[in-house]
């Protein structure tokens, strides 16, 4: 199977420091805001955007949580055969800003799961998207980002790989 780089650790890196610009430009202090992953591949990009936000730009005490959405999937009512992760979140969403996070927005079906997912902590008053790969013409749904790293035009059955550093080895996006 050929793969084809999408792009590689440096332009990952200036991504990452871009959508943390961005979150930075709408959520200021983040006194209001918080980030969740959606497990399990938006886990190792909102653990990356969390660390750049307070290593680089020094805003602290940003709240980060991972959802998981197995049993709210409307693929998980065909008998397929799912393994659940862990939901962690130690902090009320109640009013708060979510941003929710994820390294490929496909068909946008996880993002509807997360949005009924979500509503077992509370209420949010507002939720973003953010994502690092849109697949532009592969929408199932009318959902959207709010933040991008990169659009992707992509056939159905051509895949993104997202790699990461602390789990691959290296940081690069893939096209298979």
């Amino acid at each position: 199977m050929s793969q084809k780089v999408l792009l590689t650790s440096k332009e990952v890196n200036i991504i990452l420091h871009r959508l943390a610009c961005q979150l930075i430009e709408n959520h200021l202090d983040f006194s209001n805001s918080v980030l969740i992953g959606i497990q399990p591949r938006g886990v190792s990009l909102a653990q990356r955007l969390k660390t750049i936000l307070e290593s680089d730009y020094k805003v602290n005490n940003i709240p980060l949580g991972f959802l998981d959405i197995t049993f709210f999937r409307d693929d998980f009512r065909r008998g397929e055969q799912l393994e659940a992760n862990k939901t962690h979140i130690d902090f009320l969403v109640e009013d708060k800003k979510v941003v929710f996070i994820d390294d490929v927005l496909f068909t946008g079906r996880s993002i509807r799961a997360a949005l009924t997912a979500i509503q077992s902590f509370g209420r949010p008053a507002e939720i973003e998207l953010l994502v690092l790969i849109d697949r532009r013409f592969s929408r199932h749904l009318p959902i959207q980002p709010d933040y991008r790293g990169r659009q992707v035009d992509v056939i159905d059955d051509e895949t993104v790989k997202v790699c990461w550093k602390e789990k691959d080895g290296e940081d690069a996006v893939y096209l298979t």
